[in-house]
């Protein structure tokens, strides 16, 4: 008998717990949804606070109808949540999954509250309640999975694109993207998805290069013969066997670590066999790459050693001219591009830092020699190679800092450019910045000038600069094939051009956009928006936010209510935060997209997810200690981060705290809307996606959630669960004529075989690091392989490797 009356007083003790807790929530959401009323937002809370305070009041007490009015409050919560969201499985997490915890708790706790005879009839009810959300938990989460097929995937008789590119891929994979249209499509058929789940791993090379907060690993192999070429995460230069992946010969070009700015990467190096030379002869074949410190660097394709004629000693500073920047300010980050022998380089220039940091010049050089071909500064049209002596290229002006598209048939390489590094604030630009920046240009290479240009964004201070490279097609246009470029941009809508004209080949209509914020006298009444496609998904409501639980999602509610938005490119604000959707990670970025041109398919992967931010006024942005990186102010404090042991930009996202010196306003940026204590999104999964598109038509064949959930969670923690939730991506795809898309770039460390007629993954596997880089395909001695570079990503926060990794089906005895 004691310790039965021992057991029952613990028990007491608990259920009194439960109750205390219970109430202390109710009381958290009765505060924050009464703040939520004020602004206008949903009542639940508030209600539903009220109600816990008084069940957990009751349960404190040992009162059985505590326990009877929790259950009716779950009843109330599981009816208002499929009122508001339906059978939308992630909307519904936040809603009934916590509350459904606490809801277990209370039915264990009923044998401490049976003496009234009410806990036989509470413990039926409770356990009917878990049992009824198991069955709703079912069917959300298979449809949470399930990939939206709207149409069949169309055979080649929709209207196939052709390949217009010189360098041809098949068993090669000469060019970053494939070949120079960028179409990232191989031929090749031995890997189908009736025999995809035999692939293993055919051999792994490691660079012995680990990526940093400041360097990244994002690199596509090229594929010329029996060798890969590649580039490391800090610019050496590999030579790998394609058979065995045995390193044939490295160069390393030794990039400084203090040259190297926050988050470059390099993403690829460039391949050029000289015309009318002997193949014997060194450097009669080369491989260029641009490094982080801004040079142009050319190795013997078969030896690694520099090409002594190029430049001086091999190497040329795309630098000169632009006034000595500051170290970290100019790199490289993409491959060059070559048209008729002109190596065309742009740069990135660093991002946030001051409204006249280095000019965005774009370079052209000659791919044997290195010597300056032209120079286009949009500012000073009447330079056309260096400047005059004392003089430098503008400052401030929109560089490009993704990867090009070569058009050897036209003379022409494709530009997409961005902004001045000033992003977010555009009443210091000038007439020319204004007409280039957010625009594709189409650079002759002849002559080193425009022959058309095409603007996505005008006036743009949403950071929307064009990352994607843009890809060459035949556009069955009216019963004939038109050489056409698809234009992909990071707020969703893909631009359909005549590659000849720059004249847009589906509509272009132009659409009233809101007006207002720090600047409106700078905000253009009307924006232009894709009729052929787009990634975009509708404007955002209260009922998109989300969380763990219903205290943070409460919290965004809040947070969403408080904030300027008014869809669509809401203006920057100073006084409170704004919310821009798609943030600068949304809708298509540097990974591009893939097309198969023998099905008339475009296959793009994008991000769908929002950002949080606020102009901060310059006197506060200095008192918070955000200077540019040359300012002394911030040298002095990097000094002192690097004596302790870590930098000032060390898990620092783009944006956060960016001083944008020379404007009025710094920059503030919650990339991708967290919430601070627990690191979850503020919008409801998904939060990427991969989605099939008819190239003839623009219609949508299949839509469907990109990227598991098993490496995310809460504060950190991997959930390891494997249901698709649409992950953040970053990072391309390739397509083959087996009729697979492969591809890794989501934060769950896998790559993936996809079935381009259905979207469903017939194919996986665990990668050691991140793999946010652009798959490849080839062939060697009559097998193919898939190869992809698992880097890691500091941003994306995937796990960081060194590691090239090739994939193939088993050799036949």
């Amino acid at each position: 008998m004691p310790s039965i009356e021992r057991g029952r007083g613990f028990g007491s003790v608990l259920v009194r717990l439960l109750g205390i807790v219970i109430a202390l929530i109710g009381l958290t959401l009765t505060i924050g949804g009464g703040q939520l009323i004020m602004l206008g937002g949903s009542a639940y809370y508030l209600i539903v606070g009220l109600l816990m305070i008084v069940s957990g009041g009751l349960l404190a007490l040992l009162r059985p109808v505590g326990a009877w009015l929790y259950v009716a409050i779950f009843i109330g919560t599981v009816v208002w949540a499929l009122w508001e969201v339906g059978l939308n499985g992630w909307a519904l997490v936040p809603r009934v999954v916590a509350p459904l915890v606490l809801l277990i708790a209370v039915v264990v706790s009923l044998p401490v509250l049976k003496r009234d005879g009410g806990g036989g009839r509470l413990a039926l009810s409770g356990l009917a309640a878990i049992v009824v959300l198991g069955l709703i938990s079912g069917v959300v989460v298979a449809q949470a999975n399930k990939a939206r097929v709207l149409s069949p995937v169309p055979g080649a008789a929709n209207g196939g694109a052709g390949d217009p590119a010189v360098l041809k891929v098949g068993a090669d994979w000469p060019a970053w993207g494939g070949s120079d249209s960028a179409q990232r499509y191989s031929p090749l058929t031995q890997i189908t998805k009736d025999n995809v789940k035999g692939l293993q791993r055919a051999w792994t090379f490691r660079t012995g290069d680990l990526p940093d907060e400041r360097w990244g690993a994002e690199t596509t192999p090229l594929k010329i013969g029996d060798t890969l070429y590649l580039c490391s995460a800090r610019n050496r230069l590999f030579a790998v066997d394609a058979a065995t992946g045995k390193q044939k010969w490295t160069y390393d070009p030794k990039v400084a670590d203090d040259q190297i700015p926050y988050t470059a990467a390099c993403r690829g190096v460039t391949y050029y066999a000289a015309p009318n030379v002997d193949a014997a002869q060194p450097c009669a074949t080369r491989i260029i790459e641009g490094t982080l410190d801004g040079r142009l660097v050319a190795v013997d394709a078969r030896t690694g050693a520099p090409c002594a004629g190029f430049g001086t000693n091999g190497e040329v500073n795309i630098k000169h001219g632009m006034g000595d920047p500051y170290p970290g300010m100019v790199s490289i980050t993409s491959a060059p591009v070559i048209v008729r022998g002109v190596v065309v380089t742009g740069h990135q220039v660093l991002d946030g830092q001051k409204r006249w940091n280095a000019s965005g010049v774009i370079q052209g050089f000659d791919a044997m020699t290195g010597e300056l071909r032209f120079a286009w500064d949009m500012m000073r049209p009447d330079i056309t190679t260096l400047p005059p002596e004392g003089e430098t290229y503008t400052p401030g002006t929109p560089n490009m800092w993704t990867t090009a598209t070569a058009d050897e048939a036209l003379g022409l390489v494709f530009l997409p450019m961005g902004n001045s590094s000033a992003d977010y604030y555009s009443g210091l630009r000038r007439p020319a910045e204004n007409e280039y920046s957010t625009s594709l240009v189409a650079l002759d290479v002849t002559t080193g000038k425009p022959r058309w240009h095409f603007q996505t964004v005008r006036k743009d201070v949403w950071d929307y600069d064009l990352g994607s490279q843009a890809t060459l097609v035949d556009m069955p246009v009216n019963g004939t094939l038109v050489p056409a470029v698809i234009l992909p941009s990071k707020q969703g809508d893909l631009y359909i051009l005549d590659r000849r004209t720059g004249q847009p080949l589906h509509k272009v209509e132009e659409r009233r956009v809101p007006q207002g914020g720090v600047e409106p006298s700078q905000r253009s009444p009307t924006q232009p928006f894709s009729l052929f496609h787009t990634l975009r998904k509708a404007d955002l409501t209260e009922r998109d936010m989300w969380g763990m639980s219903p205290i943070d999602q409460m919290v965004c509610r809040i947070q969403f209510r408080q904030a300027a938005y008014d869809g669509y490119f809401t203006p920057p604000t100073a006084d409170r935060h704004w919310i821009q959707y798609p943030g600068y990670n949304g809708g298509s970025d540097w990974g591009g997209v893939a097309v198969d041109p023998a099905r008339g398919v475009i296959v793009a992967n994008y991000n769908d997810m929002p950002n949080h931010n606020r102009l901060v006024p310059r006197a506060e942005a200095d008192r918070l200690g955000w200077f540019p990186r040359d300012d002394p102010r911030y040298i002095e404090r990097e000094k002192e981060a690097a004596n302790r042991g870590g930098n000032l930009s060390k898990s620092k996202a783009e944006g956060a705290g960016d001083p944008q010196m020379g404007v009025p306003y710094a920059i503030d940026v919650n990339a991708g809307w967290r919430v601070k204590f627990t690191g979850l999104l503020c919008k409801q999964p998904p939060y990427g996606g991969m989605r099939a598109i008819d190239l003839k038509s623009g219609r949508t064949l299949w839509d469907r959630p990109f990227g598991t959930a098993r490496k995310n969670g809460p504060f950190g923690i991997p959930s390891m669960l494997p249901l698709e939730i649409g992950t953040p991506n970053n990072g391309g795809s390739a397509v083959t004529a087996g009729g697979l898309i492969f591809i890794a770039a989501a934060t769950d460390d896998l790559i993936r075989a996809i079935d381009i007629e259905t979207g469903k993954t017939v194919w996986s596997d665990v990668l050691p690091a991140g793999g946010q880089a652009n798959p490849m395909v080839y062939e060697q001695n009559g097998r193919q392989y898939l190869v992809i570079m698992a880097g890691g990503h500091h941003f994306m926060e995937t796990p960081r490797g060194d590691y090239v990794i090739a994939y193939a089906l088993p050799e036949r005895k």
